[in-house]
C-alpha cells in the first residue's frame, strides 16, 4: 500500500501548525493507495468532523483535539482514528485493517489511537475519556 505525499504533508502541517482540525484519509482501491479526502478548517467541531465519515464506507482520520485537563490547564491531543463502519463492504474492511499499521508509522506524532464501527463508539465523551 502506496502513501500519497500529501498525506504526510498535511498531516505535519496539523502537528505543527495547526493549520486544520482534523484530515479524512481514504484508500483509493483502483491505485492501491492512501490519500488526503477532506480537510477541517481550525474552527471547525468534533461534529463537523465526523459529520465528515460516510456512513458506509471506511477511512483513516487524525482529529486534533483541544481540552482543559482537571488542573485547569490547556492541552492538545492527536487522535487517530480508524473508522470501518458495520454496512461497509468486507474487502474494504481487511483492506484497512490491513493497511493500519503501515499508514500510521508514516505519521509521526499520534498520540490516542481509536476504532469505531459506528458513530457511538467515538463519541465525543469517549474522545475526552481517552485524551486524559
Amino acid at each position: 500500500m502506496a502513501v500519497n505525499d500529501e498525506c504526510k504533508l498535511k498531516f505535519l502541517e496539523l502537528k505543527a501548525k495547526r493549520n486544520y482540525r482534523f484530515i479524512v484519509f481514504k484508500i483509493e482501491e483502483r491505485i492501491q493507495q492512501v490519500t488526503v479526502e477532506k480537510l477541517g478548517q481550525p474552527e471547525e467541531t468534533y461534529d463537523d468532523f465526523t459529520a465528515s465519515l460516510p456512513a458506509d464506507e471506511c477511512r483513516y482520520a487524525v482529529f486534533d483535539f483541544d481540552f482543559v485537563t482537571d488542573e485547569n490547564c490547556q492541552k492538545s491531543k492527536i487522535f487517530f482514528i480508524s473508522w470501518a463502519p458495520d454496512t461497509s463492504r468486507v474487502r474494504s474492511k481487511m483492506l484497512y485493517a490491513s493497511s493500519k499499521d503501515l499508514f500510521k508509522r508514516k505519521l509521526d506524532g499520534i498520540q490516542v489511537e481509536l476504532q469505531a464501527t459506528d458513530p457511538s463508539e467515538m463519541s465525543i465523551d469517549i474522545v475526552k475519556g481517552r485524551a486524559l
